[in-house]
């Protein structure tokens, strides 16, 4: 079931209590309702009788269903939920609200008139009744349904029967009947007896109905007092303010009552018997009349509707009147007599006008001064409203609850306000707050809040609410803030907010006990750019490496522009001092691809120092000291690296060396192996493609990973050797593969950039596809953006010959490089690659979402294939799938297999058991070179 609606359906204000229910019966979500009844638990109690309705519920649809609550019950509803295919995947247990019974004071009047009220429980087929009977003390009795309708005539019984079940079905029934009833001394009474249903479940059955039974004079009854009766049945209609009519087919036509008359305002005897009566009304009315008579006689069914009279002289406004009409059929089903009922409703509608008219005057007011107003009750924490209240939370004007409201608001904020109602409802003075919320659009806004306590006499107590909506003046604020503490320029604090920023940190650090670092960072070949390029070019460069160092950093940490080209980042609870060199390489390569204004290609590095907090750097000055003289030592070292302030670097030179001299016969002593993984085509009628990826185990070192072992291959000129050796050994694999009638694509291979440096590299690959007789079609080649943004004539004849011979090109870890995307237009590229890093963040970040999708458009507007990288979970493929993606690589499919399983995979296909060992620290990602 989708977790949106379950959210949904838990957070709604509904009165009534809803359960959601796994098909075990065990609880898994409840509305607050649910929770202060303590329903989860009681049902969980009662798992097993449950369990036992699931077959009845599955074929029924809705089951009525009771639970025990002490010494009462509660009264629901038991259905099932099922998914697409039909299956039931979890059950609903849901409770209406409850709806009172009469009062006392009702109940007397009714026993002192001689007449009665009942209650049917729909469900339980139970019928509770008080009746006040010459004779008889009112009392509550409680009967089955069928007993309750035994006692009445049995000549009236089925049209009681029909009138029942006709309101049941259709509200806009009224149930009305003239039946007689046997009196306890079994004598029958004529009554009028009249209900509707007070309660519904959510999906409309019927759960209680109320009515009341009126006593009616009739000559034919021995014993009865008539005039005492009349006179009952005249008080009791003064009292409801109605009015009675009838209509009879071979009679006088129209009768009024005396109450009717007074009701239209027009004296006892005035109202015609035949049809001149409809004079009295406009145009509109006399239509609206007509229309309900011939309804009444087509259908032969009860009816309601209400009119307005025209006014008279006198009045200024009509008179509204709500009318009843219930017909009584002969033997042949025509209707031969209409009763009715009448009421004048003009005082409650002007009432109600009354009461739209001042919330309209109260909402422009607010509206105006841009104040909302709630209240909230101190026991129940309902919540009431105004218009105003709802524009300022950016809500649509709906029933919301106290907790739903709270939830917009940040943490702080909901706790301050939490608490000012504590100290309030405990006898404090009223309070006044500052909070913040964010609308559903994102947008913050700041409230003033104004809370006071309200005891008004005869009233709950409640609390009374105003909302100022004052976030211009918090923004005026924050403007000034921002100019005294952050750099204009960048956005960042500048050196005073982050020297406070930094002490604070640093005695925290030293409270807990963590590890904290300081890093000074300086941008190289800065001061050149802005001396050549001017310094509006050098004002873009800034802003740029600014926001790529910053996209690097964590949340916590602090980040500061110091001066010029320096900045400087404060590291905050690390697990490790190692971490600080992480962040660092990290900073530097988020600064090696170029930036380009114009034609004009602009590229920096960064040279950055590291100190540790110690006994010996205990304040921000002695830190910072520290790392300015390591900053100055990595620009002694070449520029574009980092150095840390103590002798820990060391260790890392050294492990640096190691690797170096290890490469150095590694081929020969055949350390290196190839793992596979494959790449999945959302048309599952294509078969997958393989990529190739390389391993080294040391025995010296261990198993060391690309990220770490590549960039020194590089530069020790290793990498073309382990690059021809990875290039052969992949073609050779895909041809066994081919032989053994395995079905796959491509083979891709990633490739360096100093490899496509290479002379004679182009012609190097086709001679290898041709020595293992593998087609050069079937081969592609995987490059990083680096190695694509220098543009050379070498280079161009390589990509020519590639194309001649029909080898594919991929751009590897699309998105992370630059900017400038003119190399794709300039080389044949096939396929785009977006870097894991994209697809782990979209599923929580819109942004990045946006900016996958925004590859996927690009790459088939430039008639290309997009492949998504690093793909782990069903939720980030069906995502992937929306937006287009045609291929998909991760673990979701298969993590990195070495060739012998790999075969069993493609034998298998994605859908298959195949194998997926549990890989070492090399099935780590490789790096995009190989």
């Amino acid at each position: 079931m989708d977790q949106g609606v379950i959210a949904s359906m838990m957070s709604h204000p509904l009165e009534g209590a809803i359960v959601l229910l796994d098909p075990e019966g065990h609880p898994l979500a409840a509305n607050a309702a649910a929770r202060t009844l303590d329903l989860p638990r009681r049902l969980l109690g009662h798992r097993q009788a449950l369990l036992g309705l699931r077959d009845r519920v599955a074929g029924e649809g809705l089951l009525p269903c009771s639970v025990p609550a002490g010494e009462q019950r509660l009264d629901g509803f038991l259905s099932a939920a099922r998914a697409q295919d039909g299956t039931v995947c979890a059950y609903i247990y849901s409770v209406a609200p409850a709806t009172p019974l009469a009062d006392g004071r009702w109940s007397k009047l009714l026993h002192d008139a001689g007449h009665g009220v009942w209650e049917w429980d729909v469900p339980a087929h139970l019928l509770a009744h008080l009746e006040g009977q010459a004779g008889a003390g009112a009392g509550i009795a409680v009967d089955t349904v069928q007993e309750w309708l035994e006692r009445t005539h049995p000549g009236d019984r089925s049209a009681q029967r029909a009138a029942l079940q006709a309101h049941l079905q259709d509200a806009a029934v009224p149930y009305a009947c003239r039946m007689r009833v046997r009196r306890a001394d079994g004598s029958w009474q004529l009554v009028h007896d009249h209900g509707q249903v007070v309660a519904r479940t959510a999906d409309g059955h019927p759960l209680r109905m109320a009515g009341i039974r009126i006593g009616v004079a009739a000559q034919d009854l021995p014993g009865a007092d008539i005039q005492e009766q009349q006179a009952q049945m005249r008080q009791l209609q003064r009292i409801a303010g109605l009015g009675t009519w009838s209509w009879e087919r071979d009679g006088a036509g129209f009768s009024w009552s005396d109450e009717l008359h007074a009701a239209v305002g027009q004296a006892p005897g005035r109202l015609p018997t035949g049809r001149r009566w409809l004079d009295l009304l406009d145009g509109a009315a006399r239509a609206q009349v007509r229309a309900a008579w011939r309804r009444l006689h087509r259908e032969g069914q009860p009816h309601a509707f209400e009119l307005v009279l025209p006014p008279g002289p006198i009045e200024t406004s009509g008179i509204h009147l709500r009318v009843w009409m219930h017909p009584e059929h002969d033997a042949t089903g025509r209707v031969h007599r209409v009763a009715g009922l009448l009421k004048n409703v003009t005082e409650q509608r002007q009432t109600d006008a009354l009461i739209r008219w001042r919330t309209e005057l109260l909402n422009r007011v607010s509206a105006l001064g841009r104040i909302g107003g709630c209240e909230i009750e101190v026991a129940t924490r309902g919540m009431l409203w105004t218009d105003e209240c709802y524009r300022i939370h950016g809500l649509r004007k709906e029933p919301v609850t106290l907790e739903q409201a709270l939830a917009l608001y940040t943490p702080d904020s909901r706790d301050s306000f939490e608490a000012a109602l504590t100290r309030i409802a405990e006898g404090g003075l009223p309070e006044q707050l500052d909070l913040c919320f964010y609308r559903h659009s994102g947008q913050r806004v700041w409230v003033q809040v104004q809370i006071e306590l309200d005891r008004r006499e005869g009233l709950p107590e409640r609390f009374v609410v105003l909302f100022r909506d004052i976030t211009r003046e918090r923004e005026a604020n924050e403007r000034i803030e921002l100019l005294a503490h952050y750099d204009l320029l960048t956005g960042l604090p500048n050196r005073i907010l982050l020297r406070e920023q930094a002490e604070e940190a640093i005695a925290e650090s030293r409270r807990n006990g963590t590890v904290l670092a300081m890093l000074f960072v300086d941008l190289d070949g800065f001061k050149s750019i802005n001396d050549t390029f001017g310094h509006a070019t050098g004002d873009m460069l800034l802003k740029a490496a600014a926001a790529r160092l910053h996209q690097n950093l964590r949340n916590a940490d602090l980040f500061a522009r110091f001066n010029g080209d320096e900045f400087v980042v404060v590291l905050r609870d690390l697990a490790d001092p190692a971490d600080a060199g992480h962040v660092a390489r990290k900073l530097i390569a988020s600064l090696a691809s170029p930036l380009h204004r114009g034609d004009t290609t602009l590229k920096v590095g960064a040279s950055v120092g590291i100190a540790l907090a110690d006994d010996s750097h205990r304040d921000f000055d002695t830190l910072l000291r520290a790392a300015d003289a390591a900053m100055h030592a990595a620009k002694e070292a070449g520029r574009n690296t980092y150095q840390y302030y103590s002798q820990d670097v060391l260790a890392g030179i050294q492990r640096r060396l190691q690797i170096e001299h290890a490469l150095h016969g590694a081929l020969e002593r055949e350390e290196f192996q190839l793992v596979y993984q494959p790449l999945v085509n959302v048309d599952p009628a294509r078969p997958p493609a393989i990529e190739a990826l390389l391993r080294w185990v040391c025995p010296e070192l261990g198993p060391c990973s690309p990220a770490e072992f590549i960039p020194v291959a590089e530069k020790c000129g290793e990498i073309a050797r382990i690059g021809e050796w990875v290039l052969n050994e992949a073609c050779r694999q895909a041809a066994v593969w081919h032989a053994a009638g395995l079905a796959f694509e491509r083979i891709a291979v990633n490739v360096s950039a100093m490899q496509l440096r290479e002379r004679g590299f182009a012609e190097q690959v086709i001679a290898i596809c041709e020595r293992h007789r593998w087609p050069s079609q079937r081969l592609e080649l995987e490059l990083t953006e680096s190695a694509l943004i220098r543009d050379s004539d070498a280079l161009r004849q390589c990509f020519d010959t590639f194309e001649r011979n029909g080898v594919l090109l991929a751009v590897d870890d699309f998105g992370t490089g630059f900017s400038n995307l003119h190399y794709l237009n300039r080389f044949p590229v096939q396929r785009l690659k977006i870097d894991r890093s994209f697809v782990q963040r979209m599923l929580h970040d819109a942004g990045t979402a946006e900016v996958t999708q925004a590859i996927v458009h690009l790459g088939h507007a430039l008639g290309m294939q997009v492949v998504a990288e690093g793909v782990e979970t069903r939720q980030e493929e069906a995502l992937l799938l929306r937006q287009g993606c045609d291929e998909i690589q991760g673990y979701l499919y298969s993590r990195p297999l070495p060739s012998r399983d790999m075969a069993q995979w493609l034998r298998q296909g994605p859908g298959g058991d195949g194998p997926s060992p549990t890989l070492s620290a090399q099935t780590d990602r490789p790096v995009a070179v190989l």
